[in-house]
């Protein structure tokens, strides 16, 4: 007996010390926490996003890239006959470079309002830019915190170029398991300050936070991946090593998984980097286009496709998939165009492994698919993803996004998430709806020209050249975008010009959009719930009523008009 307790001692002792030390330095050296959710100080009903989330992944006082998340409100007490959900992903689920009414958490919010409007309805949205799923699985905990009815993920293109992917600048670790144990020894006081001396030492190198170049342009460390390299597995195998813990996770707390497939541009984005055409494949392109007998043409593809294959030319197979696609042979078009993906060096877009990854892990761990990539190709011509729903390599057009919140609905409607629906949105209404006002298309236009004047889209860095402004809306973005106007002065002297216009429809969803990015203010929820009530839609306004009466000091008339509902 007197051995055991001697060992446990023995034990005991060092791990005591250690705890008493971790919290002697939290009381000497304090540091703000950095929780995913923390309280709205405009009004504690609320929590809100800790919009600078992504310190957490850097030692304090480093350089760390421009990325921020929106803020998104949740209650603090979920309402009992309310439905949340939290989305989880990159760029494309956060909504870039729309923002928060392209996101599916904003589409999906007021589509699902409308289909119920007797019920409280949050979409929360923890999406931001360049993650992966490191920060999905370092999320999960908080998430679960929530108690949400379903968690929406829409992920998988950053895990070889995003924030500590295995090509890029912001690599923690080449193991994933380390990787995970120093997120988790960063959460310590002590790891904290030792990582704080060793960066005063050994400074990490400068990011996007010191000049004018975009994220893309900063981050891929490793430009020459090739398809079934150690790198390329490394990718593959650190996605579903996160993925399969953070589904797990959220299987053991009962709570329903939506996953989605990912989608990029196959038609209309050439490779980033590959090897470049040499003479020969150069003059058998162009004898494809001035021949008119299909057989020798045939002849020729045939050989240029097996000479793509065996040797993973990217490039050759792009220019190959263009001719078929000219040829109006759509489904060669498809094979060649996605081997051009494939092979692809540069990995800005997932490989067709990740899709896969996505699909084999939704059936282990009882996730439902949303196949977003199968609703893109039925809705592209010749069943090719391109220019008609993306901007650029992955990101999709206000189509696009719509296409995608329209797939997760989809999903939830056929699982009949939260019982029965009782008004069902059909689509063209939603679009009709969706939250958007022009010029935030506009200010996304804006942003993806910013975007593709620099690498890798460019060798180096050219000037943006805006285009004149031939609407008052396009006037608005543009200043938007350059710094002269805020968001929500934006947004306010939209509603002032629609109301000069007496534009109704306009009016009332620019109303909406404010109210939904500001629950805590009370005026303008009122201003919301007043309208809808004038369009006769008064269970949804009820609920802007009821935040209204949640701010303090709350509107005396926000108080009448829910009286007489």
């Amino acid at each position: 007996m007197k051995l055991w307790l001697f060992r446990i001692i023995a034990i005991s002792l060092p791990l005591l010390l250690l705890v008493l030390i971790e919290f002697s330095l939290r009381w000497l050296f304090p540091a703000e926490p950095l929780p995913l959710f923390k309280s709205n100080p405009a009004n504690p009903a609320y929590l809100v996003t800790e919009s600078q989330i992504v310190k957490r992944y850097f030692p304090q006082g480093a350089q760390v890239p421009r990325v921020e998340l929106e803020p998104s409100f949740v209650l603090q007490q979920k309402p009992a006959d309310g439905i949340r959900l939290v989305v989880q992903g990159g760029s494309t689920a956060a909504g870039y470079p729309y923002g928060m009414g392209a996101a599916l958490a904003g589409m999906l919010e007021q589509r699902l309002r409308r289909t119920f409007p007797e019920r409280p309805v949050e979409v929360v949205n923890t999406a931001l830019s360049a993650v992966n799923s490191y920060t999905l699985l370092d999320f999960a905990d908080e998430i679960i915190a929530l108690k949400p009815d379903a968690v929406l993920i829409y992920a998988g293109h950053n895990e070889y170029l995003g924030l500590l992917g295995v090509g890029s600048n912001y690599l923690a670790a080449t193991s994933p398991r380390v990787t995970r144990w120093l997120l988790s020894l960063r959460k310590l006081r002590s790891f904290q300050l030792l990582e704080q001396a060793y960066q005063k030492l050994s400074p990490l190198p400068e990011t996007s936070s010191g000049n004018s170049r975009t994220f893309m342009a900063q981050v891929a460390r490793d430009k020459n991946i090739s398809l079934d390299s150690p790198t390329f597995q490394a990718g593959i195998q650190q996605f579903n090593g996160n993925m399969r813990r953070l589904l797990a996770r959220y299987q053991a707390a009962g709570i329903p998984v939506y996953i989605s497939t990912v989608v990029s541009n196959l038609a209309d984005q050439p490779p980033f980097q590959s090897l470049p055409l040499n003479a020969s494949q150069q003059q058998q392109l162009q004898q494809l286009n001035s021949l008119s007998q299909p057989a020798q043409q045939q002849q020729i593809a045939n050989a240029l496709a097996q000479e793509a294959a065996n040797s993973g030319h990217a490039l050759l197979h792009y220019q190959l998939g263009q001719w078929y696609r000219q040829q109006g042979q759509s489904d060669l078009a498809k094979q060649q165009l996605a081997q051009a993906r494939e092979h692809d060096l540069l990995r800005f877009r997932a490989p067709l492994a990740i899709n896969d990854q996505i699909k084999a892990l939704a059936k282990q761990h009882a996730a439902i698919l949303v196949d977003s990539e199968a609703a893109f190709i039925a809705n592209s011509p010749q069943g090719l993803v391109g220019n008609s729903l993306m901007l650029e390599h992955l990101h999709p057009n206000v189509q696009g996004y719509f296409l995608l919140a329209d797939s997760f609905y989809r999903a939830l409607y056929q699982q009949q998430a939260f019982s029965s629906w009782p008004n069902p949105v059909p689509a063209d209404i939603a679009w009709q709806e969706r939250p958007l006002t022009p010029a935030e298309e506009h200010a996304g236009y804006l942003r993806i020209l910013q975007l593709t004047a620099d690498y890798p889209f460019k060798a180096a860095p050219e000037p943006v050249q805006f285009p004149e402004p031939t609407a008052y809306s396009e006037q608005l973005a543009l200043a938007h975008v350059q710094g002269k106007l805020d968001w929500l002065s934006m947004q306010s002297q939209l509603v002032q010009y629609y109301h000069q216009q007496r534009n109704g429809d306009m009016l009332l969803k620019t109303l909406l959009i404010i109210a939904d990015a500001l629950p805590h203010n009370g005026q303008a929820n009122l201003q919301a719930a007043q309208i809808l009530l004038q369009a006769g839609r008064k269970g949804e306004a009820k609920h802007y009523l009821q935040r209204a009466l949640r701010t303090h000091p709350a509107p005396p008339e926000a108080q009448r008009l829910i009286q007489t509902l």
